[in-house]
């Protein structure tokens, strides 16, 4: 007679009461070779399953052990009881499964509070889901580049064409730095210049007047914060201010400050577009792409219809007007919902941004919370010849299978509650260092219902997680073995737990690997030569037109005071070039070529401020007249050119005339550290760029000299041409540092939580090396009897731990080396993956490892037998 899977009778024996087993197998049996015969094996294993669950009637179902109810609350007391008081009696593993689960939540809970963060960005807006920015992707020499800044025109013309897709249309500035003086008091608040539409796209809270008032010719709205800086406690409302010293504008309304989760954060001031509107010719092309246009949808119009129908809105003009319609602009919208999270392109589509580490860290933090339930699972079936007897009696006066594991369940439910309680205070006291590290400001969310939901569930699901595999383990004991003496775990009772370990360290060297590679990235893009210098470089950046005005006579006394060595104008910071333009030609250049080169304007010392390295030519100099139309470009264009020799080339800049290349230099790091650096060309002011604005004094200081000494004698220079505003530096080296913010956080949050983990592994590492080595006491006793040195009681007991770490280590190589390659390869300019990342993390673990297990292990070998085998 064929058998049905094993799987099912185990079913039926493990809920059913023993009187209902032989009727019931039976049955099943007959049923199981049935199919089979008409079936064939494969077949019947399914079609039976199915029938089993059709034969549950109600009168069946009531036999199972698992749908009865438990007896009554008092039983459920008394399973927290028992729980409460073994708890107690064992101490040492309580503290361990109870501090490895509080770190494990901890950690999880710190990583849900920044995701929440990251995720729940921009939702404060009420539009959210409506709210888009117009994009645009170009293509340069078969490659598409993808960017935001629009040309001032698009909005009129979405507005007339394109109607039907939108409630609101906006041109604005991007957000900066603006001067806003009242009477003598003057302060720097960040805001932008904007259409009247953006109040009520972003349903600003208005405190005073209507989000209507930004209507007006001159009309400005200040936050809740930037009205108190300007004005105290007195009323601002239609009081006049001067903005950047060049515009008048009326306060017409107060809105609350913006929440620090949302893309318009810090965003204090919003000015009426009309003010700067009439001094925008010189930006008025299709191919002056200076500005955002932000667009709010019609209530059912769907987002990817909207972005196909503008996408052609530029190329349409752009072939009346000018040339630019070889760059192919392509108009796509990019919701709200994705700027965040989605804001790198590459070749014209999506291709991540922070949604990759918030990927990472949940990663983390689940691995960081199942090492913690791993430690519990393995300290609890570890003991389990210790409550073998307890089953065992409880089985034979009665209990049923449902109740034992109802029982271990509540206890591994109240671990886990005392866990999150302690938890809660690891967070509470976390957070200011965590808030340092991540760049954040969070808070638990005490008063938060969903909060207290949340935690509540948290604690619940780890609860089960943990204690499922020792609550099915321990309720499995069979009662006559137990009470004859004859219970013996087994050598497949210690195989679970052994891949428990391997699944520990797995994960723990994982992440040291991981944690090895992020840090050996930042180092190596850290010590990427940049070809100038940043040490002793500081710039101030220029809130006022008429510092450049005065700026040789700024220069000289400057270099007066003896502080200084050099100093020099830029358009952009040294560190952060942002300007791109296209409408080159040269001799030899295909017809057929789209080109881009970043631009930046400088004066004629700021190769020898800032130490740049020529490799070939010459700098600008103040001697020659005819370097006001001269290039010095790097050499990443100099190869772009195609041509052998560039000196004394002469390059068309569009309407711009013709430039000669005068000097090549080495290329120059000022955009991400981690890409590829882009052709440059750097050019002196001329009457044919009208556009051009140099924005930052940059000041090589003399290396002799006391910094803060120096930044003293500076500062009263600046203030003598802008008196009303406030001095302020910005040290090259810092700016350039800054590059690496965002990967060295994550790179803390993971170190941190490696750390975390390798600690939760070793702490139940440790608790299953107590347990091991108080199981062998008598048998170390009697091997010390019999002439075994104390080495080899520590190899004795210390190799199986070893042996488990080592396959850990083996297994986490492919791991590792998916997960990172695949991080790597969002950076052009990264690191290899050697094998010396893996030998340290191997090394560091088996370390860690062996100074956890060594402790316990010499104890037990150092103790006196006599005390061990004195029962004997």
């Amino acid at each position: 007679m064929h058998q049905p899977p094993g799987i099912f009778l185990r079913f039926f024996r493990w809920f059913c009461r023993p009187d209902l087993r032989t009727y019931i197998e039976g049955d099943l049996v007959e049923l199981y070779n049935e199919h089979r015969e008409k079936k064939g094996k494969r077949i019947a294993d399914w079609r039976f399953a199915f029938d089993v669950l059709l034969l549950l009637r109600p009168s069946m179902i009531k036999s199972f052990r698992g749908l009865q109810p438990v007896n009554n609350p008092a039983m459920i007391k008394s399973y927290f009881t028992i729980g409460w008081r073994n708890l107690l009696r064992n101490k040492g593993y309580s503290i361990i499964n109870i501090g490895g689960l509080a770190i494990g939540m901890a950690v999880a809970i710190l990583i849900g509070l920044w995701v929440y963060d990251e995720i729940s960005y921009d939702k404060n807006f009420n539009n959210y889901t409506r709210i888009a920015r117009v994009m645009q992707n170009q293509t340069f020499d078969g490659q598409v580049e993808t960017w935001g800044s629009q040309a001032m025109q698009l909005g009129p013309e979405l507005r007339s064409s394109y109607s039907n897709y939108f409630d609101h249309v906006v041109i604005a500035t991007f957000p900066g730095d603006h001067k806003l003086t009242f009477n003598n008091k003057t302060i720097t608040m960040n805001g932008s210049f904007a259409e009247p539409a953006i109040a009520d796209m972003l349903t600003l809270d208005m405190v005073e007047g209507t989000r209507k008032s930004l209507n007006g010719i001159n009309g400005a709205l200040l936050s809740r914060s930037a009205a108190h800086a300007l004005f105290g406690n007195d009323d601002p409302i239609n009081k006049m201010i001067r903005v950047d010293h060049d515009f008048d504008a009326t306060v017409t309304g107060i809105y609350e400050d913006l929440p620090g989760n949302c893309s318009f954060a810090g965003c204090n001031v919003m000015l009426s577009w009309q003010i700067i509107g009439p001094g925008l010719e010189q930006r008025t092309g299709w191919g002056n792409s200076w500005f955002q246009c932000l667009v709010q949808l019609r209530e059912n119009v769907n987002l990817s219809v909207a972005s196909e129908g503008i996408r052609d809105a530029k190329m349409k003009r752009v072939l009346v007007e000018d040339d630019d319609a070889r760059f192919k602009p392509a108009l796509f919208l990019h919701p709200m919902n994705r700027w965040r999270l989605y804001s790198e392109f590459e070749n014209g589509v999506y291709a991540g941004g922070k949604i990759q580490y918030i990927r990472m860290l949940v990663l983390i933090g689940a691995f960081v919370l199942l090492l913690a339930c791993i430690n519990f699972m393995n300290l609890s079936t570890a003991r389990s010849e210790q409550r073998a007897k307890e089953v065992g009696i409880r089985k034979s006066i009665g209990s049923q299978r449902i109740q034992l594991v109802s029982q271990f369940f509540s206890e591994s439910l109240l671990v886990a509650l005392l866990a999150s309680i302690f938890s809660l205070m690891i967070v509470q006291l976390a957070l200011p260092w965590f808030n340092e590290v991540s760049g954040k400001s969070l808070s638990i969310l005490w008063s938060s219902s969903w909060f207290w939901f949340s935690c509540v569930g948290f604690a619940a699901v780890t609860g089960l997680i943990s204690g499922t595999y020792p609550a099915l383990f321990l309720s499995s004991f069979q009662p006559v073995k137990v009470l004859k003496g004859t219970f013996k775990a087994g050598r497949n009772a210690f195989l679970p737990r052994k891949v428990l370990v391997v699944v520990q360290f797995t994960v723990s060297v994982t992440l040291i690997v991981c944690t090895v590679i992020i840090l050996k990235q930042i180092k190596f893009a850290q010590n990427r030569p940049i070809g100038y210098s940043i040490n002793g470089v500081v710039s101030v950046p220029i809130r006022d037109a008429v510092v450049m005005k005065h700026y040789d006579v700024l220069r000289d006394e400057l270099l007066k005071t003896g502080m200084v060595e050099e100093v020099a104008a830029s358009e952009s910071a040294i560190t952060a070039t942002f300007t791109t333009n296209s409408g080159f030609n040269w001799h030899g250049k295909d017809p057929n070529r789209t080109e881009e080169f970043v631009t930046t304007g400088v004066t004629h010392e700021f190769g020898k401020t800032i130490g740049w390295k020529m490799k070939a030519g010459r700098d600008f100099s103040r001697d020659i007249a005819s370097d006001s139309s001269a290039f010095i470009i790097n050499e990443a264009a100099a190869k772009y050119l195609g041509i052998n020799d560039v000196l004394g080339e002469t390059m068309i800049w569009g309407t711009n005339g013709e430039w000669k290349i005068i000097g090549v230099v080495e290329d120059m790091v000022t955009q991400s550290p981690y890409n590829s650096v882009e052709p440059m060309i750097f050019f002196l002011e001329s009457n044919r760029i009208a556009w051009i604005q140099f924005n930052r004094v940059n000041m090589k200081l003399n290396p002799d000299a006391n910094a803060a000494e120096a930044l003293a004698k500076i500062a009263p220079i600046f203030k003598k041409y802008d008196p009303e505003t406030a001095v302020e530096y910005m040290f090259a080296d810092q700016e350039f540092g800054m590059k690496f913010d965002e990967e060295r956080r994550i790179g803390n949050l993971a170190m941190v939580s490696t750390v975390l983990a390798i600690f939760i592994s070793c702490l139940g590492l440790f608790g299953l090396a107590s347990f091991v080595a108080s199981q062998r006491t008598k048998e170390i006793g009697i091997r010390k009897i019999l002439g075994a040195s104390i080495p080899q009681l520590w190899q004795l007991l210390s190799k199986d731990f070893v042996v488990l770490v080592i396959i850990s280590c083996v297994i986490s190589v492919p791991f590792s080396f998916y997960f990172m390659r695949d991080w790597l390869t969002q950076y052009d300019y990264r690191i290899d993956i050697s094998w010396q990342v893996y030998a340290v993390a191997w090394l560091g673990c088996m370390m860690v490892t062996l100074l956890t297990i060594s402790f316990q292990s010499l104890r037990t070998a150092l103790q006196n037998p006599v005390g061990a085998l004195r029962s004997e």
